[in-house]
C-alpha cells in the first residue's frame, strides 16, 4: 500500500514546504520545569508533497461532497446538485470490485440547462418543470434542483480505491474468497440522519382506517381498478418470498414437525452462553438477561408475544410461503410504553391490525405493484385532505408532528425501523424516475446511526449471516424459502442458513432461524470475529490542544475546561488502555511531558513552528491510569501558568501538525479550543468580514474556505483515523467557514460560543459546561465506517454531513458519536414495477471505547407505489425540508445564497403545482395543498428567515456559517427546532394532560403560531430555538408570575442578564423548571435561557424568530402564500 495511493485518493500533487521564519518564547519562567527546543530538526510537514493538483482544492466550505473522493470546483448555478467533472455512482457488479465510469469529453451534458444565476428576476418565477429536463415544457427561469437525478459522467475516476497509507483501519474488508469476508464494494452506500416523532398521529373523524389506506388510495382516473378488492380490515399479504414460486395449491394445516437437533453436547457456541453484561449498560451475548435482554427487546419494539401454534409469532417471520406459515394468535396490542415516551420514542401511530393468512389467497405476482388491493376506495386517506392555506392558516398542530406510518402489511411495519434513526422523505417510493420526476419532491435518507438507544439488542457469534452477492446483513424484511433457505431483500440472491443460525439463543432452540433475534430487530448491533479486523483494535486516545494567547486567558475558558476535566476524568470513555496528552500553543508550541515516573509535569517548548517536531514523542500521549495523577496536577496549574501572559499571536496551523503528527501511530481523537483568528505560521488566516455588509441584500461572500490548509489536514487526518472536534470561543471573527473544514473533513464536531467571556456572559458559561461534560462522557466509536445499500434499482448520489468519502460509496468516520446525523440523496435507476417494497440498511463498523470492533446495522422497509396520490400521502414533510436544508446549504457556497433563496421557493411551488395537476380530480380556487404537506410553505418560509439564509437583517459571518454547520450535520429532530422554533404561554401553566415522569409532573402547554399576534402583554412566553431559548416577560405579566416563578415583585425588576430560573418553593415555579428541564433533556446540547423585556437587547433575536410576521426584508406568512398562489396560476 502505497503513500502516492493516499496522496492521489485525497487530490493531492506536489507542494512546496512552508519556510521557516524566527519565533520567540513568550515565556521564560515557568511554574513546570521548562525545556525550550529550538534546535533545527529534519522538517516535519503533513501538508508537503500534498498541494493541490490543479482544480481540485476547491474553496467551497460546503460543496456536496461527490460520491468519489475527487474534490471538484463546483457545479453551474442552475443544475444542483450535478456538479461537472464528477464521476456518475454507477453500481458495482455484485460481489466484485467497483466499477468506475470511463472518461468522458468535458463538455456539458447534453440536454437543456438552467440559465445562470445572474439572469434571475427578482420574483422566484414557478415552473412545473424546473427540477427535471423536459424538452417538451420551458426550462424554469428560476434556479431550481433536479432533485432525483445522480451527477452525470464527466472525466476520469481517480484512483479512488486506493487504500490511505499509514495504519491500516479496521474497515477494510477482507479478502472476498472467505464466505464471511465482505468483497470491496457493494450497492450503493451513504449516510443520513433520523428523527423521531410522537405516536400522537391525527386520525380522521369516523371510523378508523387500516393502516393501507392511508397511502393506498386511488384518484379517479389515475390508475386502474385494484385486482383484489378487499374489506378494510383484512389483508391478502401472500407474499411468498417475493417472487418465490410453490408448487401446487399451499397447504392449510400446520407446518411439518420437525424434529429438533440438539445443541452440540461439546463446548458451547459463541452465542450460546449468554456474556456478562458490559459496564455500558448493553448486553454483549444472547442471553435473556437485565433490561437489554431479548425477551425485553421483542416486548419493546415488537410488542408482547401472544400464545399461539409453535410456529411464529404475529409479524415475526414476514414473507414465508403459506406452507411454512401458520395463522397468528389474536392480534397484537400496542405495547404498554411510559407516559413519558408517549410522544417520544414510539416509532409508529397506527395501531396493529390483525393479519390473516387466507388459505389460498392470490399469488405475489397478481398483487398491484402500487398495494391498490390494500386500498379504501370509499374514503380519501387522512394525508390526502385537502386543506385551502389561503383560508386555514392556523395549521399548526398544538403538539409535536408524528412521522408518517408507511402503508406496510402489519407484520412488515412493527419490525420497521424507528424514524428517529433511520426515515426517508417519501414513504411510499415511487415505481418509476418519471414517476418522481413528476412528483417534484426530493428522494432522500435521513440518518441518526449511532444515537443512544434505551434499548439495543447486541449479538455475539463466530458467523454473522449475509448475503453472498451484495453483503447486506440478515434482517427483518428477508424471505426465508425454508427451514435452509433465505433470499436477500436487496438484491434477491437465495443464500443458505449456516448451521450455527439454525439455533435460536434467545428460547435456547433448534430450527427456527425465522426466530433469531436479527430477524426480528430492525436495529441491532453485532460483535464482530477476527474477520472484521487487520489490526488490534485502536485504544481510546483523547488530545486537547489549547489556545492560551492573551486573548484566550481573558475569556476565562482554560479555568472551565480544566475544572470540567478534573470532574469527568474518571468518566471518559475507555478501558485500562486510554491515552490522554495535551498541547498548548500561542506563538509557540508547548508540549507536557507526562511519563510515569516523574515528580510533575514537565513543559517542553518548541519555538520553530516552522519545522514542528515532538521533542519526546514517547512520553507525550500517556496513560490516563498509570499517568492520572500528573494529568490532575497539570489541570490543576494550567490555568495560573498563563495568567499572565501577554502574547497575542495564535499559531493554530503549527499546533494542528504537531497534535497530528503525535496522533498518527494510533489514530483517536483531537479536541481544539480556539478563541481567535490564527495569524502566526501555516494557516494563518486574514479577516474577510466587513460589518457593514453584514445586512447587505446582495449576495453573502466569504462564505468558502479562505485557504485549503485545514481541509487537507482533515485529509489527512482521516487517513490515520483521526478526528478532529473545533470549540469555537470568541467575541470576534475567526473566519469559521475556513477552521470549520478541519472537523468537518475528518468527522468532527463544531461548537461555537460567540462573545464568550466567563463574567460578562454568564449563559455561555452555563451552556460550555454542560455541553463540555456530554463531551467528554458520551459515547464514542473509532475508527468508524459506513455504508448505506438500498434494493436494486435504487442509487445514491449525494452524501450530506462530517465525514470524508473513502471510495464510491463508504464514508469514512475516523470518530462516530451519538449526536451525528447524515442526509443522502436517492434517484431511482431502474424501474421498480415487479417489486411491493424496498428496503434500505446501513451498516456502521466501529470500534468501541472498550476495544471492541462491533456493527450496528439499521435496516428500513418501504412500500412501493404506482399513483401520484400514494406518493403524495406518504410525503414526510418534515424529512423533506431538513434534506432541501442540506442542498441548499451546497447551493449557497457553490452558486450564490440568492440561488439556494430562489430554488427553496421554486421547491414549494413546485410540489404543489404537481399535487394540484396530477392529484386533484376537481379544481378549486384558492393555494391548495393535501393535509401532508400543509405545513411545507412554512416550514420554506422559514428557512428564508433562518439564520444561514436570511438576508437584509445583521448577520455575523461566523454566526451564518455556523447556523450552516449545523443544518448540515444535525440529526432532523434537532434541525427542525433550529428551523421552526417552538412557542409556549407558560404564566398559566396547569396539571392538566401533564406528564409524570420519575415523580414529577411535566405540564403539556399547547405550541402557538410563531407570531406577534399570539404574544399578549399580560403573558410570559417561551420560545424553543434548539440551542437557545427566550423567555419573553410582558410588560403588564401577572403579579403572580414574576413573583412565584422569578422571585422579582414587578416588570421594571426584571433583570438584564438574568439566564437563570431561581428554585423556589411555589407550585408555580416548579412547574415551569420541569418544563424548561423536560425540553433540556430532549436534546444532547445544552440550550442557554434569556429572560427578556421589552427593553432586552436579545427582543431582537427573539422577534427575528416571529416567522409569520412581516419584517423589512421578508414577507410575511400570508404575503408568502399569495406568492406561491401567483406563481402556481401562471
Amino acid at each position: 500500500m502505497s503513500t502516492a495511493g493516499f496522496n492521489s485518493q485525497n487530490g493531492t500533487g506536489t507542494g512546496q514546504a512552508y519556510a521557516n521564519g524566527p519565533s520567540q518564547n513568550p515565556i521564560a519562567s515557568q511554574q513546570l520545569p521548562v525545556i525550550s527546543h529550538g534546535m533545527t530538526h529534519p522538517a516535519y510537514n503533513p501538508v508537503q508533497a500534498k498541494a493541490p493538483a490543479t482544480g481540485h482544492y476547491p474553496s467551497g466550505a460546503y460543496q456536496p461532497v461527490p460520491p468519489v473522493s475527487t474534490y471538484q470546483p463546483g457545479p453551474p448555478l442552475g443544475a444542483y446538485p450535478t456538479p461537472p467533472n464528477q464521476p456518475l455512482l454507477t453500481r458495482p457488479s455484485m460481489g466484485g470490485p467497483p466499477s468506475h465510469t470511463p472518461p468522458q469529453s468535458a463538455s456539458p451534458s447534453p440536454g437543456p440547462r438552467l440559465p445562470p444565476a445572474h439572469a434571475t428576476p427578482p420574483p422566484p418565477a414557478a415552473s412545473s418543470g424546473s427540477y427535471y429536463p423536459n424538452p417538451q415544457q420551458p426550462q424554469p427561469i428560476a434556479p431550481a434542483w433536479q432533485y432525483n437525478t445522480a451527477p452525470p459522467a464527466m472525466g476520469p475516476s481517480n484512483s479512488m480505491s486506493t487504500p490511505p497509507r499509514g495504519p491500516v483501519a479496521n474497515h477494510v474488508n477482507p479478502a472476498s474468497s472467505s464466505p464471511m469476508m465482505p468483497p470491496p464494494s457493494s450497492v450503493a452506500y451513504t449516510s443520513a440522519p433520523p428523527t423521531h416523532v410522537p405516536q400522537s398521529a391525527t386520525q380522521p373523524p369516523g371510523p378508523r382506517m387500516p393502516p393501507t389506506s392511508l397511502h393506498g388510495y386511488i384518484q379517479p382516473g389515475t390508475a386502474p381498478p385494484p385486482l383484489n378488492p378487499m374489506t378494510p380490515q383484512t389483508y391478502h399479504p401472500s407474499r411468498h418470498a417475493y417472487g418465490a414460486v410453490t408448487a401446487g395449491p399451499p397447504p392449510t394445516g400446520p407446518p411439518p414437525a420437525m424434529k429438533p437437533t440438539p445443541p452440540p453436547t461439546g463446548p458451547p457456541m459463541a452465542n450460546a452462553t449468554p456474556p456478562p453484561t458490559k459496564t455500558d449498560g448493553t448486553v454483549a451475548g444472547n442471553g435473556p438477561q437485565a433490561s437489554n435482554s431479548y425477551n425485553h427487546v421483542e416486548n419493546k419494539m415488537a410488542g408482547l408475544p401472544q400464545p399461539g401454534p409453535p410456529g411464529r409469532h404475529l409479524g415475526h417471520y414476514p414473507s414465508l410461503p403459506p406452507g411454512y406459515q401458520n395463522t397468528p394468535g389474536p392480534h397484537n396490542a400496542t405495547p404498554p410504553i411510559h407516559p413519558a415516551m408517549q410522544n417520544a420514542n414510539q416509532p409508529y401511530s397506527q395501531a396493529p391490525q390483525p393479519y390473516q393468512q387466507p388459505p389460498g389467497g392470490p399469488g405475489a405476482a397478481q398483487l398491484s405493484p402500487s398495494l391498490a388491493s390494500m386500498s379504501l376506495q370509499s374514503s380519501t386517506p387522512e394525508a390526502l385532505r385537502v386543506v385551502n392555506l389561503l383560508q386555514d392558516r392556523n395549521l399548526l398542530p398544538p403538539t409535536a408532528i408524528p412521522a408518517p406510518t408507511p402503508c406496510l402489511a402489519q407484520d412488515l411495519q412493527k419490525n420497521n425501523c424507528n424514524p428517529e434513526v433511520f426515515r426517508c422523505t417519501l414513504t411510499s417510493i415511487p415505481q418509476t424516475q418519471s414517476l418522481l420526476n413528476k412528483a417534484k419532491m426530493p428522494l432522500g435518507l435521513l440518518l441518526h446511526p449511532f444515537k443512544d438507544l434505551s434499548q439495543l439488542p447486541v449479538v455475539t457469534s463466530s458467523t454473522i449471516v449475509r448475503c453472498r452477492s451484495c453483503r447486506t446483513y440478515i434482517n427483518p424484511f428477508v424471505s426465508f424459502l425454508d427451514q435452509r433457505r433465505w433470499k436477500c431483500n436487496l438484491c434477491y440472491r437465495v443464500n443458505d442458513v449456516p448451521e450455527e443460525f439454525m439455533y435460536n439463543p434467545v428460547s435456547r432452540s433448534y430450527g427456527e432461524p425465522h426466530k433469531r433475534p436479527e430477524v426480528q430487530n430492525a436495529t441491532i448491533e453485532f460483535i464482530a470475529p477476527s474477520e472484521y479486523m487487520l489490526r488490534p483494535p485502536q485504544p481510546a486516545v483523547y488530545l486537547f490542544v489549547l489556545d492560551v494567547s492573551h486573548n484566550a486567558v481573558e475569556t476565562g475558558y482554560l479555568n472551565v475546561f480544566c475544572q470540567s476535566l478534573l470532574d469527568n476524568i474518571n468518566t471518559l470513555p475507555g478501558d485500562s488502555r486510554t491515552k490522554v496528552g495535551f498541547i498548548t500553543f500561542d506563538s509557540t508550541i508547548h508540549f507536557y511531558n507526562l511519563q510515569e515516573g516523574l515528580s510533575q509535569p514537565q513543559m517542553l517548548i518548541v519555538s520553530d513552528i516552522e519545522d514542528i517536531f515532538l521533542p519526546t514523542p514517547d512520553s507525550l500521549l500517556v496513560n490516563l491510569n498509570e499517568c492520572k495523577e500528573l494529568v490532575q496536577d497539570l489541570l490543576k496549574s494550567l490555568p495560573t501558568l498563563f495568567e499572565k501572559t501577554m502574547e497575542t499571536q495564535s499559531a493554530l496551523g503549527s499546533a494542528l501538525q504537531a497534535a497530528f503528527k503525535l496522533l498518527s501511530p494510533t489514530g483517536g481523537r483531537m479536541s481544539v479550543f480556539q478563541t481567535q483568528l490564527p495569524n502566526l505560521g501555516v494557516g494563518a488566516l486574514q479577516s474577510r468580514e466587513d460589518p457593514n455588509q453584514r445586512a447587505s441584500a446582495k449576495d453573502i461572500q466569504h462564505l468558502s474556505p479562505a485557504t485549503d490548509f485545514y481541509k487537507k489536514l482533515a485529509l489527512d487526518c482521516s487517513g490515520q483515523q483521526v478526528a478532529v472536534d473545533l470549540f469555537l470561543l470568541s467575541a470576534q471573527y475567526c473566519d469559521l467557514a475556513s477552521l470549520g473544514c478541519i472537523s468537518r473533513y475528518s468527522a468532527g464536531s463544531v461548537y461555537y460560543y460567540p462573545s464568550y467571556h466567563h463574567q460578562h456572559n454568564p449563559a455561555q458559561v452555563e451552556r460550555f459546561q454542560k455541553d463540555l461534560k456530554r463531551y467528554l462522557t458520551r459515547k464514542i466509536g473509532f475508527e468508524a465506517v459506513m455504508r448505506i445499500r438500498c434494493t436494486k434499482g435504487l442509487s445514491i448520489h449525494t452524501f450530506h454531513g462530517n465525514f470524508f468519502v473513502r471510495s464510491t460509496d463508504l464514508l469514512s468516520l475516523p470518530n462516530v458519536n451519538p449526536d451525528a446525523g447524515f442526509a443522502v440523496q436517492m434517484s431511482i435507476e431502474e424501474n421498480l414495477d415487479d417489486m411491493q417494497v424496498v428496503s434500505f440498511q446501513a451498516a456502521l463498523l466501529y470500534t468501541s471505547s472498550k476495544g471492541e470492533r462491533r456493527i450496528r446495522v439499521h435496516t428500513l422497509c418501504l412500500p412501493v407505489v404506482n399513483s401520484m396520490s400514494d406518493i403524495f400521502a406518504g410525503a414526510d414533510v418534515q424529512a423533506i425540508t431538513g434534506l432541501l436544508a442540506c442542498m441548499a446549504v451546497d447551493r449557497s457556497v457553490t452558486a450564490s445564497l440568492s440561488d439556494a433563496r430562489d430554488a427553496m421557493t421554486n421547491a414549494a411551488i413546485d410540489s404543489l403545482m404537481s399535487y394540484r395537476q396530477s392529484v386533484l380530480t376537481i379544481q378549486q380556487p384558492g393555494l391548495l395543498a393535501p393535509l401532508c404537506l400543509r405545513l411545507f410553505p412554512l416550514y420554506i418560509l422559514a428557512l428564508l428567515k433562518q439564520k444561514a439564509f436570511r438576508t437584509g437583517t445583521s448577520t455575523r459571518l461566523d454566526d451564518r456559517v455556523f447556523a450552516m454547520c449545523q443544518l448540515k450535520y444535525q440529526p432532523l429532530v434537532h434541525t427542525m427546532l433550529m428551523i421552526h422554533p417552538s412557542l409556549y404561554r407558560i404564566d398559566d401553566l396547569t396539571d392538566e394532560g401533564a406528564l409524570n415522569i420519575n415523580e414529577r409532573t411535566i405540564p403539556q402547554p399547547k405550541v402557538l403560531q410563531l407570531s406577534v399576534e399570539k404574544l399578549s402583554r399580560e403573558g410570559a412566553f417561551l420560545m424553543d430555538a434548539g440551542i437557545v431559548m427566550y423567555l419573553w416577560i410582558g410588560r403588564n405579566c401577572h403579579p403572580n408570575f414574576l413573583t412565584q416563578v422569578l422571585g422579582i415583585s414587578n416588570y421594571a425588576a426584571v433583570p438584564d442578564n438574568l439566564y437563570l430560573l431561581p428554585e423556589l418553593d411555589t407550585a408555580e415555579s416548579q412547574r415551569t423548571r420541569a418544563f424548561i428541564g423536560w425540553l433540556r433533556d430532549q436534546r444532547p446540547f445544552f440550550p442557554s435561557l434569556h429572560v427578556i423585556r421589552d427593553e432586552s437587547q436579545l427582543k431582537a433575536s427573539f422577534m427575528q424568530n416571529m416567522i409569520e410576521d412581516r419584517t423589512e426584508s421578508a414577507l410575511s406568512y400570508y404575503e408568502f402564500l399569495l406568492h406561491l398562489q401567483q406563481q402556481i396560476s401562471k
